[in-house]
């Protein structure tokens, strides 16, 4: 097959859907790949490293687009590429459809199988290609949160980690998953107070074993979550719902009880923030404030550590590739219900149940979608 590699152009977006070392492993397979020019620069791969690994560099998306059997992304497309995406091409990325209306309509009319990276799982139930860059956006925010708690960044002035003789500051974490759980590894170690909350009492549990008496394990049914946000001066939202909208926790009323220059870094805005007052921003204009809180709700955290994240990304996304370029996407999918489950929109129709649900569409089951 030809999987074809595009340049990134969502703003400030640095990665790639490939490393060098995953085009010689899809090479080595008797596949040809096409690498937009210069589009590995930013996350350290030249175009040299990947001509030696065996792919074409080619100098226009279009040409991309145009010769591929397989377009493989970090990022969804954007409209200049959902334009060029054709007729039963395979799309292989990101794509959180559920925060996204306009470009669910554009894949439905493209008439493309678009595969999401989010949605597909394992046996556990949960989402091994979204769980790299979970974790690097965990640790990410309270980096970020960290930074923009200083007073220069319109923040508290506080240093999280504390100093000697002075406490540190307070850290709320919404959601225990892979978020949060690498949110509190960053946090934990600059040593601050640390409260992560879950609706899950056996993953409260499994985080406690984890991280001992460094947390405060909060089951999300017995607390009063106004009063736990209103101390904090770093809300790190990492709430996940797969592959559908993330629910609203924390309302307009409860960040106005928070602290003047507290800092909300909402993870979860790619599925359209766990905040009611979240919007999307860019690593170029990361924040904004609302009633004195300060907002960092970048879409694509780990686009800004882009050599890290390419990587780390590669190491869960290839070996499904290599199963689509391999057997083809039907037998692929049909083999293994887990990345059947990332399945998203198949020929004009929408084979994800929450995206249907979200927009209103007729959700087709997607074991019967791949059989036309």
């Amino acid at each position: 097959m030809k999987i074809g590699v595009p340049k990134e152009i969502k703003p400030q977006e640095n990665r790639i859907g490939l490393t060098p070392e995953s085009v010689k492993a899809l090479v080595s397979e008797g596949h040809q790949v096409l690498i937009e020019n210069n589009s590995g620069f930013e996350a350290g791969f030249e175009n040299d490293q990947y001509i030696n690994a065996g792919a074409k560099i080619l100098n226009n998306a279009s040409d991309i687009f145009n010769d591929s059997d397989i377009i493989v992304k970090v990022k969804e497309p954007q409209k200049i590429e959902v334009d060029m995406i054709k007729e039963n091409q395979i799309v292989y990325t990101y794509l959180h459809l559920a925060a996204a209306k306009e470009l669910t309509e554009g894949l439905i009319k493209s008439k493309s199988i678009s595969i999401a990276y989010e949605t597909v799982t394992d046996d556990n139930g949960r989402l091994p290609l979204l769980a790299p860059m979970s974790a690097v956006a965990g640790r990410m925010s309270v980096q970020a949160g960290a930074h923009c708690l200083e007073k220069n960044q319109k923040g508290r002035g506080l240093l999280l980690g504390g100093a000697p003789g002075v406490s540190g500051g307070t850290v709320v974490i919404l959601g225990g998953g892979v978020v949060g759980e690498n949110a509190a590894i960053i946090a934990t170690g600059m040593q601050a107070k640390v409260h992560i909350v879950d609706k899950s009492e056996e993953r409260l549990k499994q985080l406690v074993k984890i991280f001992g008496d460094k947390i405060i394990p909060e089951q999300s049914d017995n607390i009063d979550l106004k009063k736990l946000v209103s101390e904090a001066d770093l809300l790190v939202g990492g709430v996940l719902i797969p592959g559908a909208e993330a629910p609203k926790l924390v309302t307009k009323e409860m960040i106005k009880s928070m602290k003047r220059g507290s800092v909300i870094v909402d993870v979860a805005i790619d599925q359209g923030g766990c905040v009611e007052t979240s919007k999307p921003t860019t690593h170029g204009e990361p924040t904004y404030i609302v009633d004195d809180v300060v907002h960092y709700c970048v879409a694509n955290m780990p686009g800004g550590v882009p050599r890290t994240s390419t990587i780390a990304l590669n190491k869960a996304t290839l070996p499904y590739l290599v199963k689509i370029a391999n057997n083809g996407y039907q037998k692929a999918l049909s083999e293994d219900k887990n990345f059947l489950a990332g399945l998203n929109v198949h020929k004009g129709h929408v084979t994800y149940k929450a995206v249907a649900d979200t927009f209103g569409h007729t959700y087709v089951e997607p074991g019967e979608a791949i059989k036309n």
